[in-house]
């Protein structure tokens, strides 16, 4: 299943380049993608913008020298802020996946700094961030999807439906495994738990039946994805479902860390197909916490704030 078609990779010069150049290189190979590698530097006087400007395109032909016989690469090196220039460059060319490292990855153990966050809130397309050193392929796949199960026909779908595609896809690849995680709540249980009017055996009971919508949820999800991928690679796939209780912002990327992932699969806008509408507070949230490997995707319909004529 080839999912990309024109990638572009922007260097991060506080991390390791060679690993995760590899690994763009190798999706590209795979997805029969076109791959332009890009860098961007801070905007400075006329008269050094050309020996500036030459400086770095060198060091992107240096960089992307031994895959020259593999795929043809382009490289450009644009001046301006970070990532601004990055969602024009994505605009202007019609890029389908940024792949970036991630900035300062140990920095407190948050893996994303300033550039990778606005990224993450206003890039149109996916947004794939690197946590060095890049594996060449990876372990365990998870697939982070939300759902209201009492909405069975919520906006919310063809997010899911892009992030099982890109999970399955991947996982299929690299020969990885494949979690589905759905992170639920009973409806009301907290409100319950309060009352003196409600038995305890009827709290369990109503918590019971909520987690068995949840759970059936997840599981039509998982034959959604059978359907995107034919049942043979489904059966290879084999994935496996995760149901924790509890608020997606705190138990997703406690999921992750459990599973020892190496790359988390979800959407940035959760619960809305709102044109225009940035990253969403859970969302940001969890991203904030993860410690591996992310792609995150945008729902249909999304707009960038950012304009090529800015």
């Amino acid at each position: 299943m080839k999912l990309f078609k024109n990638i572009v990779y922007v260097i991060e010069e506080t991390a390791d380049q060679l690993s995760a150049v590899k690994r763009a290189v190798s999706l590209a190979e795979n997805n029969e993608a076109s791959l332009t590698v890009i860098d961007v530097i801070p905007p400075v006087p006329d008269d050094y913008r050309a020996e500036k400007t030459t400086h770095h395109i060198k060091a992107l032909e240096s960089l992307i020298e031994p895959y020259r016989n593999r795929l043809e690469i382009k490289t450009d090196v644009l001046m301006g802020a970070g990532f601004l220039e990055i969602i024009r460059e994505v605009l202007r060319n019609s890029h389908d996946l940024l792949i970036k490292p991630a900035e300062n990855p140990d920095f407190m153990k948050r893996l994303f700094g300033s550039n990778d966050m606005h990224l993450l809130r206003k890039c149109p397309c996916p947004v794939w961030i690197m946590k060095p050193p890049e594996k060449p392929k990876y372990d365990r796949i998870l697939a982070a999807v939300d759902f209201d199960p009492l909405i069975p026909e919520e906006g919310n779908q063809a997010l899911n439906l892009k992030i099982l595609e890109s999970a399955g896809s991947l996982a299929l690849t690299d020969g990885a495994s494949l979690h589905l995680a759905h992170a639920w709540e009973a409806y009301a249980e907290a409100a319950m738990r309060v009352s003196s009017d409600i038995s305890n055996a009827s709290i369990v009971a109503h918590t019971e039946k909520q987690y068995l919508l949840h759970q059936k949820g997840l599981y039509k999800l998982g034959e959604t994805l059978r359907g995107l991928i034919g049942n043979d690679a489904y059966e290879r796939l084999s994935p496996r479902f995760h149901l924790p209780k509890g608020p997606p912002k705190k138990t997703i990327a406690a999921l992750a860390a459990e599973l020892q992932v190496d790359l988390v699969v979800m959407g940035t806008v959760a619960r809305t197909g709102i044109s225009g509408f940035i990253i969403g507070n859970t969302a940001e949230i969890i991203l904030d916490q993860l410690s591996c490997s992310v792609l995150a995707v945008k729902p249909p319909g999304f707009t960038t704030p950012v304009k090529l004529g800015e």
